[in-house]
């Protein structure tokens, strides 16, 4: 358990990075059992803070937390958004040139990198694996864990190569064995849940669930005739906000 003053530099950490005061309902256990070095499977609703559990630790552990996501326009926000904050991060995915890819990797060897974001594809190559034994990982971070499981929504079997690729990678604290993982997801029923346990090889893993009651959204339905109404009702419902549009087509 961290003592006061610990906590106190978490506080100073949050405020001066991130710029909040105070943790938001379940963000401070999350941390705490990240910064500890257990296994962690996190389960909470999008827009609760969960990436904080992950990024605030990154900030404070030795070596680069890594980071497997399967969006890339999530990995790209996130990236943009830490840098900005003054948070070295770069990302590894499909879409940026080989050149930028190879940056990026040499960059997190040289310990530049506070968190690199890489899509679950790159685990495919052996190459890439051989990679991470030369890169310092202070955290394996598993994002839209649920991906891991046939049971999920989601199912992505590159997901199923990263219990093996974790066990590459060299501890940021050049302690033995494989950096802690850290598992986190917005959807996961009881099955699920021990679906990632049991096939990211997660080891008696803090298990950190919040509450999904979220009274500050409602949904509603905007009917349309057509695509013409549609792309014309876009910018009116999404204005000035931070919003997320989905597409029925990668295309789209």
């Amino acid at each position: 358990m961290m003592d006061q003053a610990t906590m106190v530099d978490l506080v100073a950490t949050l405020q001066q990075y991130f710029g909040h005061t105070a943790f938001r309902a379940g963000q401070e256990d999350l941390v705490r059992a990240v910064l500890d070095g257990h296994d962690v499977l996190a389960v909470m609703p999008t827009g609760s803070g969960k990436s904080l559990g992950f990024q605030l630790p990154a900030v404070l552990l030795p070596g680069t937390t890594l980071v497997v996501s399967p969006l890339i326009s999530l990995m790209k926000d996130q990236v943009d958004e830490l840098n900005r904050r003054g948070i070295r991060a770069a990302a590894v995915h499909s879409m940026l040139a080989s050149d930028a890819r190879q940056e990026a990797l040499d960059a997190a060897r040289r310990g530049e990198i506070r968190l690199l974001y890489v899509a679950p594809e790159r685990f495919a190559s052996d190459r890439f694996v051989r990679i991470l034994r030369d890169l310092p990982v202070a955290r394996f971070v598993v994002d839209e864990a649920h991906c891991v499981s046939e049971w999920g929504h989601d199912f992505r079997p590159d997901y199923r190569r990263l219990k093996s690729a974790a066990a590459e990678c060299r501890r940021g604290d050049d302690g033995r064995g494989r950096p802690s993982i850290a598992a986190f997801t917005a959807t996961a029923t009881p099955e699920v849940r021990d679906d990632i346990v049991d096939l990211l090889g997660l080891a008696k893993p803090r298990v950190v669930v919040a509450g999904f009651d979220r009274p500050n959204i409602d949904m509603r339905v905007r009917s349309v005739s057509g695509e013409w109404e549609k792309h014309e009702l876009l910018p009116q419902l999404v204005g000035d906000r931070r919003a997320l549009v989905y597409a029925a087509t990668r295309r789209n």
